[in-house]
C-alpha cells in the first residue's frame, strides 16, 4: 500500500479542474491506456495572456489524479512563460511529495503542460519514435535523458518509477543503464586520484583507497536511494567481495545491480581490470 500525503488523498478524492476547456487555446495529451495512464490537459488564455481557465481529464491511479489536479492548481493565473518552468518536482512538492514508485505521475503533467503550450505556439511536440528505447511503454531515449537529467536519476530503478521505462519485459535494462552511464560520465565530479590513475599504474594501496572513495562517494549513495546499500567485505587483488544489503539484497535485479552498476562503475573509475563478487551474509 502507498503512502500518500493527505494533500494527495485530498486531491485524488476531490479533484480540482476535471474537465475539458470549452474551445480552447491549448491542448495537450500524453500517455495511453495501453500503457495504463492518459492525460489531457485543455487551457484558455485571458486578454492579459494568462492562464485563465484550464482542466483535465486522466485515466490513471490516485497519484495521477491528484498530479493532474495540482498541475491544474499551480498553473492559474501564470503566463505561458512562467507556467512552461513548471516541473514534476514543482508538483510533487505542492502535494507534499510523492511515493518514488508513482514520480511518473508528476512527470506525466508537467509533458501534459508542455505539448499543451506547444500546441498554442503551433508547434508540436517531437517524438524520437526511432530512439524508441523501452518498446513496451514506448519510452523513448531523449525522454529517458531529458527526465534522468532534470530529476539526477541514476539508477534503473529510479527511471522505471520516474517514466515507466523498464517497467516491463526488462530487455531494455541495458540500454538504460548506457544513458545513465554517459550522464554519469559527463557529470560526475573528479575523483581523488583520478589525475594520478590516469599517469601510472596504481599501486596497492593507490587501488584500495580509489575502490573505498568510489563506493563510498558514487556507489553507495545511488543505492540507498532506493533503499539500497553496500558492504565493502574484502579486497584480493582486482576481486572485490562485498555484501548487498537492505532492499538490494532481496531485489530480483540483484544480480544485475552488481554486475552492471557496481562492478561497471569500479571499472570506470579504477581499473578495467575490477572483478566484484558478492559473498553472502
Amino acid at each position: 500500500m502507498w503512502e500518500y500525503t493527505e494533500k494527495v488523498l485530498d486531491h485524488f478524492r476531490n479533484p480540482r479542474n476535471v474537465g475539458e476547456v470549452e474551445d480552447p487555446d491549448g491542448i495537450g495529451e500524453v500517455g495511453s491506456l495501453a500503457c495504463g495512464d492518459a492525460l489531457r490537459l485543455t487551457f484558455k488564455l485571458d486578454e492579459h495572456k494568462r492562464i485563465k481557465e484550464v482542466k483535465f481529464k486522466t485515466f490513471g491511479c490516485a497519484s495521477a489524479i491528484a498530479s493532474s489536479s495540482a498541475l491544474t492548481e499551480i498553473i492559474k493565473g501564470m503566463t505561458l512563460e512562467e507556467a512552461e518552468k513548471v516541473t514534476n518536482q514543482d508538483i510533487a512538492r505542492y502535494l507534499g511529495e510523492l511515493p518514488e514508485e508513482k514520480m511518473h505521475c508528476s512527470v506525466m503533467g508537467q509533458e501534459a503542460l508542455q505539448a499543451a503550450i506547444a500546441h498554442y505556439r503551433g508547434k508540436g511536440v517531437p517524438k524520437e519514435e526511432t530512439d524508441i528505447v523501452c518498446k513496451c511503454f514506448g519510452i523513448s531515449g531523449k525522454e529517458i535523458e531529458k527526465v534522468a537529467r532534470q530529476n539526477n536519476l541514476t539508477t534503473i530503478e529510479q527511471v522505471t518509477h520516474y517514466t515507466k521505462a523498464g517497467g516491463g519485459c526488462g530487455t531494455c535494462h541495458p540500454k538504460i543503464q548506457e544513458i545513465l552511464d554517459r550522464l554519469g560520465r559527463e557529470e560526475r565530479p573528479e575523483m581523488p586520484a583520478d589525475k594520478e590513475r590516469g599517469r601510472r599504474r596504481l599501486t596497492n594501496l593507490q587501488k584500495i583507497k580509489l575502490i573505498e572513495e568510489t563506493v563510498e562517494g558514487i556507489i553507495k549513495p545511488a543505492l540507498r536511494r532506493d533503499g539500497g546499500d553496500l558492504e565493502l567485505i574484502d579486497i584480493e587483488g582486482n576481486k572485490v567481495l562485498v555484501g548487498l544489503r537492505g532492499t538490494c539484497s532481496s531485489c530480483p535485479a540483484s544480480g544485475f545491480t552488481l554486475k552492471h552498476y557496481v562492478e561497471g562503475k569500479l571499472r570506470e573509475y579504477v581499473s578495467p581490470e575490477i572483478e566484484v563478487e558478492e559473498v553472502a551474509p
